[in-house]
């Protein structure tokens, strides 16, 4: 119930003007949230590089409307990977991209163009991208375009969803050699035709997703931030005889940071997900539904005032 206001609220104007005006709202913001520009964006890739971890950042905003905004967004992110090549942050720092920010709900041909032109920067600066997984009724088209991008560049991530039902078999059609999956549990609000609804059910979907992943031949990326999964992939990695650099976790920026330091320290290959941008109240929303115990932090600052 509660995920569902939180998601309810995530389209709502007036929630998102409340939230934007409220007092020590950027405090909160910057926990999860890099910074507004690019230059905030490199700061927070090479403190976490210099830490050991790995980094995939997101330029914030999504559904542009018009193709000058989806061109922009295509824009920063060759921006970006110019500068994090500069700065010699490759290949540890790749993009993660959402293909609606680059023109996916109007022109699906122009969402590819924007995607390919991503793809041949970061394949330039040494690196690689992965294409954000949405709202369902997105599925198929995000998977016909990654398909395409992987004949010339064919380590594009891919993202699957564990709520989704269809994600365990999307997981045997993508656990192929050389094939980089991110799975997470998800965090949109999906219709009980097609997603799991407790969490108990994705869950176990996870888990299931899990073993075909790490059962395959492909690099499973799994982000997630509950220490029952992160156990269980330790254990299905050490079960699957996978070596620390066959298959890594993935984690948010700001949730979290002791574990991910925990896992490096043991080992294991962490890559933090790193937002940036002005477009962050979707995000942060999100981020809430997806672990409403976030919601404590986020009321403390709220009321705090130190």
């Amino acid at each position: 119930m509660l995920r569902s206001v939180i998601l309810a609220a995530s389209r709502s104007s007036q929630v998102e003007r409340l939230v934007a005006t409220a007092p020590f709202t950027r405090d909160v913001v910057r926990r999860f949230v890099a910074g507004a520009g690019t230059d905030d964006a490199l700061r927070a890739t090479r403190a976490l590089v210099v830490d050991g971890q790995a980094v995939t950042l997101d330029y914030l905003g999504e559904d542009t409307t018009t193709p000058e905004q989806a061109n922009a967004t295509r824009d920063e992110y060759l921006k970006l990977l110019r500068l994090l090549s500069a700065a010699e942050l490759t290949p540890a720092a790749e993009v993660s991209v959402k293909l609606s920010a680059l023109g996916q709900m109007f022109d699906e041909q122009l969402a590819y163009d924007n995607a390919r032109a991503i793809c041949a920067a970061a394949d330039a600066a040494g690196t690689t991208v992965t294409l954000d997984m949405e709202d369902h009724t997105t599925t198929d088209s995000t998977l016909d375009i990654l398909a395409k991008l992987r004949k010339d560049y064919p380590s594009t991530g891919a993202v699957l969803q564990a709520y989704l039902r269809r994600t365990e078999s999307d997981c045997r059609e993508l656990s192929g050699v050389g094939s980089r999956v991110r799975l997470c549990k998800g965090a949109y609000k999906e219709p009980e035709s097609v997603a799991y609804q407790s969490a108990r059910e994705v869950d176990k979907s996870y888990v299931r997703c899990l073993n075909v992943l790490m059962a395959g031949d492909g690099y499973p990326m799994l982000a997630t931030h509950d220490p029952r999964l992160i156990a269980i992939g330790e254990d299905r990695a050490r079960w699957f005889d996978r070596s620390p650099d066959r298959f890594e976790f993935q984690m948010l920026y700001g949730i979290r940071p002791e574990e991910q330091k925990r896992l490096v320290g043991e080992g294991y290959m962490v890559r933090t997900y790193v937002p940036y941008g002005d477009e962050w109240y979707g995000y942060l929303m999100r981020r809430l539904a997806e672990r409403p115990a976030n919601l404590m932090f986020f009321g403390r600052a709220l009321v705090s005032k130190k």
